[in-house]
This record gives structure tokens, C-alpha cells and sequence, in this order.
């Protein structure tokens, strides 16, 4: 009788062997952790900058929610706007020198001159502070010329938000000088974790000493938060740079500077008209709660693209230096690491979001779930952009950033002008449609770009091919 029963179960299916894949994960991780070799160094960078951007998302969001938590939608709304001003203002006042660095720094080690590299520290250093002064000094003027246009409720925190301008500006600069030189902890820590950290400590403590839970508490937190994190990475990055480059006098070249620096202003104004456009747009055109539900919404939906970043802060450097030697074969499959690197993350955390997206929009409050179908349409323009790599790094580091500047030129436009017909008639889809798409036509042209004007080909299904 046993043996008929025994007979008459199905044999079981051959279990595979998991040993040889376990091997060689272990093999992968002791060759990121301890290789010595330039791949190896560029995938430990992508991990630290993976592992900060995990980590200051985590940071970021608990903070938001806190404070539409403790703030309301209204006064959140009013928040988000302010310190969407500060992003804006402080981004654009380096004039294009923090991303111009990524690529000056190297080149310049890597042919020993060490004069420029101590010039091009100082030199723009010192204007990125000044440019930023001279911003929050203007903008304070013309919102005490126009202040009878201004809604009272954003007039006291966007002057306090003027003042973390200038030396939002300066940490912009360190984030550079930090990243040209591989330096991923001291150019991603303070902006991205400690500066978090500290505007959740200064809420915390406001809210537990009774303190109004306003936009103009947080616009105070904010400067605390903004000024402490900066000036600790200045020394930071200082300190390490006194160690690595010898005290000397200094060379300065500011014409090859700027004509380095101002295609990439471009581009940075371009890239922030298409992260900020429609929260400005929904600002003047819809209340501060619409503001609030939206930020929330796209927010957590772009969450993925701190893969992107984090790829793009690593490898950014590794593409100046491959082109300044000549190392064509190694360029290309560097390439096709780096995108593959930036999209089966990016993918796998678009469907990570998107399931648990309900959930996390309740975080900021019920009224937020509403938000909801933003994230199903922005999710298209993200993992498009993704499906290319960091091309937009690419194209800066390899002397095509005209190119991309005018690439960026063309889609910001694009998205301020989608952005002016969609809201009034769709609303809040309507600004997500028009983030959404023109995110994907700028994924399309830098693509061609890079394709056509370096004969790389950055698309995802190009390096899955490979």
C-alpha cells in the first residue's frame, strides 16, 4: 500500500541551484565595496549616491507629511510655493559654474594643473555667493514694489525665504566641486540628509514648544536648516581640498569659465522650469490647497527619479574623464552601464509607488487622496526619461551642452505653454499631462542628440540588446 501511495505522487520538480548565483552576487558586491579599478569606483559612487538619495527621500517625505500634517493643506500650499521660489532662485544664481566644475575639475587634474583647479575652486565659490546676495536683495525689492499684487499670506514668508538664497547658492557650488572630484558623502550628505534633518528637528521643536504651525515657521526653519547644512560643506569640501591640492597661487579663467558654465545655466533654468512649472502655475492659477494636493502627489510619483540622479551624480565625472583620454571603447560600455544602472531601479520603484500610492498620499491627509491619478499620468514621463539614462549628464560632460541646452530650451517652453492650456481646462491631471510630456519629448531629443551628435546610444533597449 505504501508503495502505490509513493508511486502515485508526481515527482518533484528539480530544485535549481542558487549557489552559483549567490556566488556571484557575493563576487559583485566585493568587487563594488574593494576594486580599485575606475568601474568599480563609479559603481561604489552609484551606490553612495543611491544610498543618500534612498535615504533624503525617506527624510524628505516624513517631513512633508509632518507638515501638512501640523500645517493644514492651506498653509502647506503656501509653503510649497515659497520654497519652490528658493529652488528656483538659488539654482539659477551659480550662473551654471556648480555643473560647469563637474567637468573642469577633473580635466584639470587629470592634467596636472593644479592652478586652475585652485582657481576655479575660489573664483566661483566667491560669485555663486555674491550672485545669490545680489538675487535675494532684488527680489526683495521688487516684492516690496509689487507687494499690493502679492496675496497677504505669501508676502512675510516669501521674504524670508529670500534669505536662504545666497547661501543656497553657495552649497549648489559644493555639490559640484564635491561631485568633480568623486566626492559623493561631503556633495550629498549635508543638502540631501542634513539639511532635512534639521528643518525636521526646528518643526518638531516648534510644534512642541507651541509654536504656530504656519508657512512662516517653516520659511524660519528652512533658513536655520538651509545655512547650518551649507556652511558645514564648505568646510567640508574646503578642508579636503586643502589636503589633495597644495596651497599655491591661482589661475583664473573666467572667459573659458563662463562659456563653459552659461550653456549649462541654460540648462539648469530649462531643467527647473520642468520640475517647477507646474507648481507655479497651479500657485496662480488654483488655491493652496490645490497646491498642496499636487505637490504631495508629484512628489511621491518622482521619488524614482532619485535613481536617475543618483546615477548621474556618479558617473557624470567618469564621462569627462574617459573623453579627455581619448577612451572610446571604454566610453561605450560605460554608457550602457550607466543606463542600464538608471531604469530596472527606476522601474522597479515606479511599481513599488504606484501600489503602495494611495497609502502614502493618505500620510498627508484625506483630502490628499484625490491627488492620486497625477502620479498614474506623471509616471509616464518619468520612466521615459529614465528608458534614456543620464543622458543629459552625458551630452554636458562630452562639450554637447549647447545641444542640450537647446533641447531643454524647446521642452521648458513646451512645458510652460502645455502647462498654461492644460490646467485652466483639466486642472491638477492637466499640469501632471503637461509635466508628463514634455518630459518625454525632452528623453526623445537628447536621445537623438546623443545618438546623432556622439554616435552613443543611450536608449535602454539599445543597452538590453548589448
Amino acid at each position: 500500500m505504501r508503495e502505490a501511495v509513493a508511486r502515485s505522487r508526481p515527482e518533484m520538480a528539480p530544485q535549481p541551484d542558487l549557489s552559483g548565483y549567490a556566488q556571484k552576487a557575493i563576487s559583485v558586491a566585493r568587487s563594488i565595496l574593494t576594486g580599485a579599478d575606475d568601474r568599480a569606483l563609479a559603481q561604489r559612487n552609484a551606490v553612495i549616491a543611491f544610498g543618500v538619495r534612498v535615504t533624503s527621500a525617506a527624510l524628505l517625505y516624513l517631513t512633508q507629511v509632518l507638515l501638512a500634517r501640523w500645517m493644514g493643506a492651506f498653509e502647506y500650499g503656501i509653503y510649497v510655493f515659497i520654497w519652490t521660489w528658493v529652488l528656483v532662485l538659488g539654482g539659477l544664481s551659480p550662473l551654471g559654474l556648480n555643473l560647469a566644475v563637474i567637468r573642469l575639475v577633473p580635466e584639470y587634474r587629470e592634467r596636472g594643473e593644479l592652478d586652475n583647479v585652485r582657481g576655479v575652486t575660489f573664483g566661483t565659490n566667491l560669485a555663486a555667493f555674491a550672485i545669490g546676495t545680489s538675487v535675494a536683495l532684488l527680489g526683495a525689492a521688487g516684492l516690496w514694489l509689487f507687494e499690493s499684487y502679492v496675496a497677504n499670506y505669501y508676502v512675510l514668508p516669501l521674504y524670508l525665504a529670500l534669505v536662504c538664497i545666497p547661501i543656497y547658492a553657495l552649497g549648489d557650488m559644493q555639490d559640484g566641486l564635491g561631485r568633480g572630484q568623486a566626492w559623493m558623502s561631503i556633495a550629498l550628505v549635508p543638502p540631501y540628509i542634513l539639511r532635512p534633518l534639521i528643518v525636521l528637528a526646528a518643526m518638531i521643536g516648534a510644534h512642541e514648544i507651541g509654536l504656530p504651525m504656519t508657512a512662516t515657521t517653516a520659511a524660519g526653519a528652512a533658513i536655520l536648516a538651509t545655512w547650518l547644512a551649507a556652511l558645514l560643506q564648505f568646510t567640508l569640501v574646503s578642508l579636503r581640498m586643502s589636503k589633495t591640492v597644495p596651497a599655491a597661487p591661482r589661475t583664473y579663467n573666467w572667459r573659458l569659465w563662463l562659456k563653459t558654465s552659461l550653456p549649462l545655466w541654460v540648462i539648469c533654468a530649462c531643467e527647473l522650469a520642468l520640475q517647477n512649472a507646474d507648481v507655479l502655475i497651479v500657485s496662480s492659477l488654483m488655491s493652496p490647497h490645490a497646491v498642496a494636493v499636487y505637490f504631495a502627489a508629484a512628489k511621491t510619483m518622482s521619488l524614482i527619479m532619485f535613481v536617475h540622479y543618483a546615477v548621474g551624480s556618479a558617473v557624470a565625472n567618469r564621462f569627462s574623464a574617459l573623453n579627455a583620454r581619448g577612451d572610446r571603447e571604454g566610453l561605450q560600455e560605460f554608457v550602457r552601464d550607466a543606463v542600464n544602472w538608471t531604469f530596472w531601479p527606476s522601474l522597479a520603484a515606479a511599481v513599488l509607488i504606484l501600489l503602495l500610492g494611495q497609502p502614502l498620499l493618505y500620510l498627508f491627509g484625506p483630502d490628499f487622496l484625490e491627488g492620486y491619478p497625477v502620479m498614474l499620468i506623471l509616471v509616464a514621463g518619468f520612466l521615459f526619461r529614465s528608458a534614456m539614462g543620464p543622458s543629459e549628464f552625458l551630452l554636458n560632460m562630452l562639450g554637447e551642452q549647447n545641444a542640450c541646452a537647446m533641447v531643454l530650451v524647446f521642452t521648458a517652453v513646451l512645458n510652460i505653454l502645455l502647462n498654461l492650456m492644460l490646467v485652466p481646462a483639466f486642472g491638477l491631471n492637466g499640469a501632471a499631462a503637461a509635466t508628463a510630456l514634455s518630459l518625454i519629448a525632452t528623453a526623445l531629443l537628447q536621445y537623438a542628440v546623443a545618438r546623432y551628435r556622439l554616435g552613443l546610444d543611450v536608449a535602454i533597449w539599445s543597452a538590453w540588446k548589448r
